[in-house]
């Protein structure tokens, strides 16, 4: 499955030696289409262990906490997680903004300002 395939790259990004004190942004993209397929095809079929709604709200709450869980450094590194729609382009906008917010107040805080 794709979702697990993804996991295993960002596990390995993540944690990866050069990375431990680098937060990430981490953008799930297609939240259209995960919607959509969330009311056809439960979250159990790729994950038994999920006991949530099948709704896309808790679902992607679920699929977010699965990648933030694999942040084995969560003392030195934050992961920023954004849902997003590249075709749609306020989305885009505001998610746009929101990283430019946090990589804003990153260099702040590394300054002593925030």
């Amino acid at each position: 499955n794709r979702m697990h395939e993804s996991m295993k790259l960002f596990d390995s990004i993540c944690n990866n030696k050069w990375f431990t004190e680098t937060s990430i942004i981490l953008f799930l993209n297609k939240k259209d289409l995960f919607g959509e397929k969330i009311g056809r095809s439960p979250l159990t079929i790729c994950y038994p262990e999920y006991a949530g709604a099948s709704t896309y709200e808790e679902a992607a709450a679920y699929i977010q906490c699965k990648f933030e869980d694999l942040n084995r450094r969560k003392d030195t590194k934050e992961i920023y997680t954004h849902f997003t729609c590249a075709t749609d382009t306020e989305n885009v906008q505001f998610v746009f903004d929101a990283v430019t917010d946090v990589v804003i107040k990153i260099n702040l805080k590394e300054c002593g300002l925030y």
